[in-house]
């Protein structure tokens, strides 16, 4: 009777040991989307007046977490009846990354032409600042969705010749850290500013350690949410190379003796430019149609 419990022991610590392992390889595999999630949050959640920005990263936290439960159950079942799917969802997800990658690059060197709205030359209701928040965090959500889809499936196909039981354990632990991890560095990351404003307050002296601590912290979020977004375009197309070497037999023998972070990031820059052509083209027929 004893050695049956210790066996039971010793099958539980192998399975949390396996999935330890395998959570570990899976974050490794996610890190690049994770960052572009982190970008694009950041950079949405950012823009409020002070006292609505943790309530509007709030609610997109809540979306996000509503997202992957979702997403949870919907992978699982294709990964239990029909593994084939995770692959063809992976592969068209690599494909939506590369192109968003290479939108990015494009629309940095020849920026589109965007109408002047002259927004700030005139007073906004609170009916209308509320319509504009809850419009923010619509677009935020439905964004967010589209990168969790790809964080559960990278994250299953790292585990996918596991048992499912294996499977639902690695998978909403990556999840759950998905969205615990980006969403509290974007919370952090918002606030840097007023967190300056009030260390620049604590002194009144003209030159003191609060005030610089202070002013560099207000000057660096715009910075740091551009070079996140620089950052994320690059993972980007890292994340969606690795997913084409990876699941496409051809380009997973191409180039042996090249590094595979430079194949991974060429391919998901080649692939990416020939979705952006294509998707190019057919918005130019079907806006003359």
């Amino acid at each position: 009777m004893a050695s049956g419990f210790f066996a039971l022991l010793d099958d539980i610590a192998a399975i949390m040991d396996d999935v330890a392992v395998m959570s570990k390889l899976a974050a490794k595999k996610t890190a690049g989307i994770l960052g572009d999630d982190l970008a694009v949050n950041a950079e949405k959640a950012s823009g409020f007046i002070s006292s609505r920005e943790i309530p509007v990263l709030w609610a997109i936290a809540k979306g996000s977490l509503l997202n992957k439960i979702i997403i949870l159950p919907i992978a699982f079942l294709l990964s239990a009846t029909f593994p084939l799917a995770i692959i063809v969802i992976l592969v068209l997800g690599g494909l939506y990354l590369a192109y968003e990658g290479a939108e990015k690059i494009f629309e940095y060197f020849f920026p589109h032409k965007h109408a002047a709205t002259h927004l700030a030359e005139r007073e906004f209701s609170d009916e209308e600042i509320l319509a504009v928040e809850k419009e923010k965090i619509k677009s935020a959500i439905v964004t967010d969705f589209i990168l969790s889809v790809e964080i559960v499936i990278i994250a299953l196909g790292t585990v996918l010749e596991k048992s499912i039981g294996t499977q639902i354990m690695v998978v909403s632990i990556i999840a759950l850290l998905a969205t615990v991890g980006v969403y509290g560095i974007v919370a952090l990351i918002v606030r840097m500013d007023e967190l300056g404003y009030k260390l620049i307050a604590l002194s009144t002296k003209e030159r003191s350690f609060s005030k610089t601590i202070g002013n560099l912290l207000v000057r660096a979020l715009p910075k740091v949410i551009k070079s996140l977004s620089f950052i994320g375009t690059i993972a980007l197309l890292l994340v969606a190379g690795g997913i084409f070497a990876h699941n496409i037999d051809f380009l997973h023998h191409a180039f042996p003796n090249v590094p595979s972070t430079v194949t991974e990031f060429i391919f998901g820059l080649i692939i990416g430019f020939l979705v952006l052509g294509i998707v190019t083209l057919f918005k130019k027929v079907f806006k003359k149609k």
